[in-house]
């Protein structure tokens, strides 16, 4: 899978060039979650931290360690939704933005 590799460092860098485009990430990520693409939505995750907050600053807001963060979010990970929810909360007060749901038909 090395064609992958260009275009997350390609996301990476935009994501932490433009704040619009983080805020999308996080909205991406949390509609992906409603749609049970938990994979795809972890992996947006990951990609939001590195390219903001990182690891570091965001375990100690939320008060786990950083390995327990990337665990989380691994390919095997499986966060609670008390921990999800943390994260989540934390990642979007950050990014100093707030989330609306929207319904349609």
């Amino acid at each position: 899978m090395g064609h992958l590799r260009p275009v997350a460092e390609t996301i990476l860098k935009r994501a932490k060039e433009d704040p619009e485009f983080r805020a999308a990430l996080l909205a991406e990520a949390i509609e992906l979650l409603t749609e049970n693409d938990v994979q795809t939505a972890k992996s947006i995750i990951r990609k939001y931290i590195l390219a903001s907050i990182g690891f570091e600053a965001l375990a100690r807001q939320i008060d786990k360690k950083p390995e327990s963060i990337k665990r989380m979010l691994s390919e095997k990970g499986n966060p609670t939704l008390k921990n999800m929810a943390a994260l989540l909360s934390s990642l979007k007060h950050h990014e100093g933005i707030s989330i609306h749901v929207e319904t349609t038909r």
